[in-house]
């Protein structure tokens, strides 16, 4: 008797975030961010797949320079097998990932495989909705649609792109409506017609089918997109819970699922979602995670507001003095601050792209900078100066490297680094310090149990973070 196909969840973990700013950029996107509560939607996202009875291990679509930030957040949920992720060298979009995922899984467990694709970056109520609208998604998939789900409007939300249903389908029992036409993010008016309507529904970014059914889809609607990820797949390298992509991948056009495929497949259906949704997309949505006050403020952090109403504010590191305004929008990190009427959230973007045109790095990195051994927080900087606080996670170690303009004071705080310095290796302890010069080759490395922490003193006619070769590291930066 053969094993049937299975239901696969299919993550995808590139969603940039940059309404959230400046709170989520670049080196740290949405995805990763702990919200109110403790959990990161990442995280959030891992449970919801696992909690559907019968599902597989969950596939992660993710760009390689984000392979450890979420492999150390899976590691935490700490329940079921590791996850599988797939590499892209360069994010292209929905439409090549999915394909990608598609392509995947139909060779590893058959062209049945039913993928159900769900977006790290946003947030699903937990309950019984969300596995009944998947259980309709299922039926659905296996009659060779392809299921986008829709949210039921909660408002003229002009942000969002809309689906409009049409004919029901039914099997015994409904399941949900075929699609009459996908629409692009309207203006009020047209926002307002359709939340009013009882036909549109927020389209929701999730989506179930079959790998054969959206496979031959793709090649109808975009064979271009088609040939280059099976190109990728022939050329993909696969180890352990790692499938890489090649580079080529990233030459494949960026484009969304719904844009180059749904949009223009004839068998296309959506299943009214019964369960909460949001996709935290803006300061207001990620507010209303938070408690309101009497007044309608929402605060994290130390705040003292006074004659303040419908105030957000999140300041975690210090205390924020609010007096006498109203809908403002304040949030405040160690190396930036945003001020907003509340009303304007959605054009915070296009705060982003300015300081991305500049070339500044706030649109990019926070003052704490994850990599894959773990993180460095800069404490203070000038123009022949840096000192930071680095931590470096058991186990792990930075790349074998060298500087041409700077040399690097390090002291240890707490935990043992093993330290390479040219031909030389030795342990430093707490309280213990040693001096590398420019010029010469280094790494650091924890051979402990816990945490290494230094401070590390650059001094030099350079100190920017591209004044680095690597010889060899073990996260394939070299």
């Amino acid at each position: 008797m053969s094993t049937p196909e299975p239901l696969v969840p299919v993550i995808l973990a590139g969603g940039a975030g940059t309404r959230l700013w400046p709170l989520s950029r670049k080196g740290r996107p949405k995805p990763f961010l702990e919200l109110p509560g403790g959990r990161s939607l990442f995280a959030r996202a891992i449970a919801q797949a696992r909690s559907l009875p019968g599902a597989a291990d969950p596939l992660t679509v993710i760009h390689r320079d984000y392979y450890f930030q979420a492999r150390d957040i899976a590691a935490r949920e700490g329940e079921g097998a590791p996850l599988r992720y797939l590499l892209e060298p360069v994010g292209r979009n929905t439409a090549p990932a999915i394909g990608a995922a598609a392509r995947w899984l139909q060779e590893r467990f058959g062209p049945g495989t039913t993928l159900l694709v769900l977006p790290a970056d946003h947030l699903i109520e937990e309950g019984p909705g969300f596995g009944e609208a998947v259980a309709r998604a299922t039926e659905l998939a296996r009659l060779g649609y392809l299921v986008t789900f829709g949210i039921v409007p909660q408002g003229p939300h002009t942000g969002y792109g809309y689906v409009e249903r049409g004919e029901e389908i039914s099997k015994g029992a409904p399941l949900g409506h075929s699609v009459a036409r996908f629409i692009e993010k309207p203006d009020r008016e047209r926002a307002e017609a359709f939340a009013a309507s009882g036909r549109h529904f927020w389209n929701a970014g999730i989506f179930c089918f079959r790998a054969d059914s959206f496979l031959a889809a793709l090649a109808e609607a975009a064979p271009e997109i088609a040939q280059g990820v099976e190109a990728s797949l022939c050329g993909a390298q696969e180890k352990e819970e790692i499938v890489e992509l090649p580079k080529e991948f990233g030459s494949l056009p960026s484009v969304s699922v719904d844009y180059a495929v749904l949009e223009k497949a004839r068998k296309v259906a959506v299943v009214p979602a019964s369960f909460s949704w949001s996709d935290v997309g803006s300061w207001s949505s990620y507010a209303s995670l938070l408690p309101a006050d009497a007044q309608g403020n929402r605060v994290v952090g130390e705040g003292l507001l006074r004659e303040a109403e419908g105030c957000v504010v999140h300041a975690p590191d210090r205390l924020t003095a609010v007096l006498g305004v109203r809908d403002l929008l304040v949030v405040d990190t160690p190396d930036a601050l945003l001020v907003a009427a509340k009303d304007r959230d959605q054009e915070v973007e296009a705060v982003v792209a300015e300081l991305r045109r500049r070339g500044h790095p706030a649109h990019l990195l926070h003052r704490t900078v994850h990599r894959p051994w773990g993180t460095y927080t800069v404490l203070e900087q000038g123009s022949r100066f840096a000192i930071k606080r680095i931590v470096v996670r058991p186990g792990r170690a930075l790349s074998l490297q060298m500087h041409h303009h700077r040399s690097e004071h390090w002291v240890v705080v707490s935990g043992t680094a093993q330290v390479t310095q040219g031909e030389s290796e030795r342990l430093i302890r707490p309280n213990e310090s040693t001096y590398i010069p420019a010029g010469v080759t280094h790494r650091l490395e924890n051979p402990g149990l816990i945490d290494l922490v230094i401070i590390e003193v650059q001094c030099g006619d350079y100190v920017g973070e591209d004044d680095i070769v690597r010889f060899e590291d073990r996260y394939g930066r070299a």
